[in-house]
């Protein structure tokens, strides 16, 4: 199971980061999403049935004052997870993943953009 899920990821990440993309290699990027996610969810539920996972003690008194958990699932409900979804939509609005930052502009960096242009 995990070598299938180690492959499924990097045939993802394969077609995600592709520079030039067709109809095609978008409908292949969907497949392989679709086909990623059933077997991130299938390794989560095998894994929390077969290992008793807890929290570590750092993350257990940040998250809880100090109360430590008996047992961790691998949480797959994040921002990150459920954007692997958006990624064929957001490259047929915006070209390939390559050619654009989701990375946040400060502020200042902007006001300082704009003076040295004037």
């Amino acid at each position: 199971m995990v070598l299938r899920l180690l492959y499924k990821a990097a045939e993802w990440h394969a077609l995600a980061k592709l520079r030039l993309h067709t109809d095609s290699t978008l409908g292949l990027l969907e497949g392989v999403t679709r086909e990623l996610g059933l077997l991130m969810r299938q390794f989560r539920d095998k894994t929390s049935d077969e290992y008793n996972t807890v929290e570590l003690p750092r993350e257990s008194r940040t998250h809880k004052g100090g109360a430590r958990s008996s047992k961790k699932k691998l949480n797959l409900n994040t921002y990150k997870f459920h954007a692997l979804g958006d990624y064929v939509a957001t490259i047929c609005l915006f070209g390939t993943t390559d050619s654009y930052s989701t990375q946040l502009v400060s502020s200042i960096f902007c006001h300082v953009a704009t003076y040295v242009r004037t």
